[in-house]
């Protein structure tokens, strides 16, 4: 079988696991035999678990932070003008739909390495994300602050990790919220209108007044 092949299959089968139980859950035993490869082989493409994790963030993260440049590029292409935060959001559930579409797995897996990114232990995968996604985010990030409220530095930092922290918890928990919707509501949530839903409600905390400010933006 071709390397490349293996590596597939090895990653395909451990976002499957990790989606399904967590990543400390998760062995390395346990994804060798979903991919139905030796133990030899993970440690000859990745080496440890930790750089299997690495390995699969740069898989999911890679194509979302492709299709924001591209949109944002072609965008600006089209209307230089100031982009919207709704505009900006919608840009943003778009490619994470994108996710969604491309494997069932993904979407969950990509908000549960967020979520594991800031765990105290994690600094290694957190630094990652920053050295190799940080400068590429820069300019979608520097759109997000001109349409935001007037704020000092410090309060978009906090409104920005708010915020990620609400899609965070949302799309990693997706499946147990749409059963809790299901027996309190009996309604089934669909991924695109949840996606939709968030879009106003993360463009309404960038645009709400900063603590230190006494007036709204208008």
């Amino acid at each position: 079988m071709p390397q490349s092949d293996t590596m597939d299959k090895i990653l395909q089968a451990a976002a499957s696991l990790f989606a399904e139980q967590g990543f400390n859950d998760t062995t390395l035993r346990q994804i060798t035999a979903r991919a139905d490869v030796n133990l030899a082989a993970v440690n000859y493409h990745f080496g440890s678990k930790e750089r299997l994790i690495m390995a699969l963030a740069d898989a999911c993260i890679e194509p979302l932070v492709q299709q924001l440049e591209c949109v944002l590029a072609e965008r600006l292409a089209l209307a230089p003008q100031r982009l919207t935060l709704d505009e900006l959001m919608d840009m943003l559930m778009r490619a994470l739909l994108q996710a969604q579409r491309r494997s069932t797995d993904e979407l969950s897996v990509f908000m549960r390495l967020l979520d594991l990114a800031y765990m105290g232990r994690q600094q290694v995968l957190r630094e990652h994300l920053v050295a190799h996604y940080g400068a590429r985010l820069q300019p979608f990030l520097q759109h997000l602050r001109q349409d935001s409220a007037p704020m000092e530095d410090d309060e978009f930092f906090w409104r920005l990790h708010f915020l990620l922290g609400s899609v965070v918890f949302t799309l990693a928990n997706f499946q147990t919220l749409v059963a809790i919707e299901k027996q309190t509501l009996d309604l089934d949530a669909e991924i695109e209108r949840t996606l939709h839903r968030l879009v106003p409600v993360l463009a309404g905390g960038f645009q709400a007044r900063a603590e230190n400010t006494q007036f709204c933006w208008l």
